[in-house]
């Protein structure tokens, strides 16, 4: 009887730490008046469909919360890691959305820096006690796949991943604009996951 009370207490504590352990990655509870911040380059923006099709701004319908666009056209991961702070200390978000890399993959810049510029974003959020996500950005060409450093920096940093997302969109005429940007639809599909991706870690009741 004792050794079975034990084999209970020990299963017990496992599922204990395993909770504690998933827990990492979760989000805090977003309040109707919190902001969140979508961060990135064009795909962000939402070049390729009006303003109010861009994913940011079907998200803050969706949410019901106040997203705001941070896209800029053309940029890279390091103009955005440069960029980044200043906005989190004029905007304080409870959440940010960093959607970058793809004038760096289209570049073909560095991806050991593009890593780097990644974490120097989370970072200036953590240090501001900001939550984060990511969306995993597609290698352009033949047979769209993501950049496998967004999965392995996710897993490092304990974050959300969208993934897999912008390659299946992008690999579909009825979802894009052009080779790498959405239209109005897919920037709807987009924001749909993303929405999704909150749900599922928390954020949303």
């Amino acid at each position: 009887m004792k050794l079975f009370s034990k084999m209970i207490f020990a299963l017990l504590l496992l599922l204990l730490l395993s909770s504690c352990d998933n827990g990492d990655s979760r989000l805090t509870v977003l309040r109707p008046n919190d902001v969140i911040l979508a961060f990135g380059d064009s795909l962000t923006l939402g070049i390729g469909a009006r303003p109010e099709l861009s994913y940011p701004a079907q998200l803050n319908r969706l949410l019901s919360r106040k997203v705001v666009n941070a896209g800029v056209s053309g940029e890279t991961s390091a103009e955005g890691a440069k960029r980044l702070p200043g906005l989190l200390d004029q905007l304080e978000p409870e959440l940010l959305i960093i959607c970058h890399g793809g004038n760096d993959i289209l570049r073909k810049l560095d991806q050991g820096e593009l890593r780097a510029n990644l974490r120097h974003m989370y970072e200036a959020a953590k240090q501001r006690k900001i939550d984060v996500i990511m969306i995993a950005v597609p290698q352009l060409g033949l047979g769209l796949h993501d950049i496998p450093l967004y999965q392995e920096l996710a897993d490092e940093l304990k974050i959300p991943l969208l993934q897999g997302t912008l390659a299946e969109l992008l690999a579909d005429n009825q979802y894009k604009n052009d080779p790498i940007h959405l239209n109005g639809k897919g920037y709807g599909k987009l924001a749909e996951a993303v929405a999704d991706l909150l749900s599922e870690n928390g954020a949303l009741r």
